[in-house]
Parts: structure tokens; C-alpha cells; sequence
């Protein structure tokens, strides 16, 4: 494996929100989440963003990791951020973590790990032409229930030649 790639449920529901779960192949190929992950995104009572999840999964790119995660850290996280670090740490320096969680990005980054968040990937689209406005991605986030700080989207804005806004 040249690099794991794995995913929280909130950049999950975010890229769902705005249509960019496809990105992900594009960006990374195979991208896992682990089985508690699945059961926050997956209840199975159409919450935002299930069908688009679920679709990611049967066509093959979106997988659920298949073995146990090392509990290498313990740490007062949700139960998904906490594996999703736990299993990053397994691959140290050949993984990439995709999370919003604030609190679980800064114990990710004080073990060493890679992490982007849902405005970076967004950046990432618009940078590979992938989407016309960074700024209408996150504008249709805004609309929604989800939240990304004015800050990270205005950094997002300006590294993609967007004008900055307040939102």
C-alpha cells in the first residue's frame, strides 16, 4: 500500500453535502473509514448525506477497514475520530487522515499525521478544475447544517484566487 487514506464522518457528510464525494478517487483512489465511522454515517434513517455515502461504497472506491484498529492511543474522542487516528498511526508517515474535528486534527498533528479537511479538499477541487467556485461549495455547506470557520474558508479562498468573504 503506497498510502492509506482514511476519513472521518464529517468530511464524509460535508463532501456528500456538496456533491465532491467523487473527488476522493480522483485525489487519493481507495479511501477507508472504519467500521465506526460507517455507523455514524449509515444509520439507516436517510440522514444527510447516506445515499451518497452508501453509493460510494458500491462502486468500490469508499471501503471500510476490514481488519481491528490497534488501540495505540487513547484518547477522549468520539469513537470515530479516535480509531481513525489509532489506525493512521499504524501507517505513521504513509497515511493521509481526513477529519474536521478540531480537537482530534490537533492530536493527529501532535503524533506526526498528514491531515486535510473538508475546505482543503474543496480547495483541492477548484484547483484541479474539478468545480467552477470554491465559494459556492462552501456556500451551499453554509446553507446547510454544517460549519467550517470563516477562517478556514477565507485561507481556503485565497490559495484557490477566490475573493475572501464574510460568511
Amino acid at each position: 500500500m503506497s498510502r492509506l487514506v482514511v476519513i472521518d464522518a464529517s468530511p464524509l457528510i460535508g463532501l456528500a453535502i456538496v456533491d465532491g464525494l467523487t473527488w476522493l478517487p480522483e485525489f487519493f483512489g481507495t479511501v477507508f473509514m472504519p467500521e465506526s465511522v460507517k455507523n455514524e454515517v449509515l444509520p439507516g434513517v436517510g440522514a444527510t448525506g447516506e445515499e451518497a455515502i452508501a453509493h460510494s461504497i458500491e462502486a468500490g472506491w469508499l471501503k471500510i477497514w476490514p481488519e481491528p484498529i490497534p488501540p495505540l492511543l487513547d484518547i477522549d474522542l468520539d469513537v470515530g475520530e479516535t480509531d481513525c487516528i489509532n489506525l493512521c498511526l499504524s501507517y505513521a508517515d504513509k497515511s493521509l487522515l481526513i477529519m474536521d474535528e478540531r480537537t482530534g486534527r490537533v492530536v493527529a498533528k501532535e503524533k506526526g499525521l498528514s491531515v486535510v479537511g473538508t475546505a482543503a479538499v474543496i480547495g483541492m477541487a477548484k484547483k484541479q478544475g474539478l468545480i467552477p467556485s470554491a465559494r459556492e461549495a462552501f456556500e451551499v455547506l453554509h446553507a446547510s447544517d454544517f460549519r467550517i470557520s470563516a477562517t478556514v474558508i477565507n485561507q481556503v479562498l485565497l490559495s484557490v484566487n477566490e475573493q475572501p468573504k464574510n460568511i
